[in-house]
């Protein structure tokens, strides 16, 4: 089990669709949105109607030059410094198919997206005779967690969408090539969806090389669902609801998808 210190919280969809969901969100905005018909008017006149505006066709670039295509297209939509740092690595969208895979099958996708590592330290604290994680650590993610709530779920899942041959291709490359990429990811949601909030401190122990949860229901969770649970109630929370979000806009019903569990009380 890897040190509390030097997990990367949820990652995976945050990368996925700020990476790649916000690298096409130009080319989401210059088609015309879709909507239902206008009723029917009785015009007083016979007045012909503008040419229709093309829609641009999307050139995908090949895989290995996907990066900077990526980059390119975030530069020009958000001033957000802490995301261009987060794009500086290679290989972004093979990093984020398996990452997603591993998430999928609850594994840890840290050796994926070591690049999200917090860089302030994991830190404890006593309270009477037991150890239990500072709250503080949770504001680790923060930014992670409100950029991710701040994306538009149903805006997101069109522009996967566009990108999904290169997830696809990139998925083939892993040793999947019958499977759907949008399956796993939708396994990947509702892993995480599966995942308790927990309110109220988290009582830990020190092992050899990291800290347990002392709680057993915690600590049988798998790796991707403990990476979750460490960004704290109110981020799980903010990751949660969004994914919810795009699950349904991915098609998914609301009764498909893990019901929201609470653990323990507020103290």
């Amino acid at each position: 089990m890897h040190s509390y210190g030097r997990v990367i919280g949820i990652g995976v969809l945050v990368i996925a669709i700020i990476a790649i969901g916000v690298g096409l969100y130009y080319f989401l905005h210059e088609r015309p949105a879709d909507g239902p018909p206008l009723p029917e008017q009785p015009a007083k006149e016979h007045i012909s109607p503008p040419p229709e505006k093309p829609i641009p066709f999307i050139t995908l670039p090949a895989l290995n030059q996907s990066d900077e295509w990526i980059r390119k297209k975030t530069k020009e939509l958000s001033n957000y410094s802490k995301l261009a740092e987060w794009l500086k690595v290679n290989d972004l969208i093979r990093r984020i198919t398996a990452a997603v895979d591993n998430i999928a099958d609850g594994m840890s996708p840290r050796a994926h997206l070591g690049f999200l590592d917090p860089k302030k330290a994991f830190r404890v604290t006593k309270k009477g005779d037991h150890l239990i994680i500072n709250p503080q650590s949770y504001h680790r993610y923060d930014r992670v967690a409100d950029t991710f709530a701040s994306l538009d779920a149903a805006g997101a899942v069109q522009i996967f969408q566009e990108l999904k041959p290169l997830f696809q291709e990139a998925y083939k490359e892993l040793g999947y090539p019958r499977r759907d990429f949008q399956e796993t990811l939708i396994r990947a949601i509702k892993e995480l969806l599966d995942t308790p909030v927990v309110e109220g401190n988290i009582r830990v122990m020190e092992g050899v090389i990291s800290y347990h949860m002392v709680e057993e229901n915690l600590e049988d969770l798998d790796d991707a669902q403990k990476h979750l649970l460490r960004m704290g109630p109110e981020n799980t929370r903010k990751i949660q609801n969004k994914l919810r979000e795009m699950a349904v806009a991915l098609g998914v019903s609301e009764n498909q998808l893990p019901r929201v569990q609470v653990y323990g009380k507020k103290s």
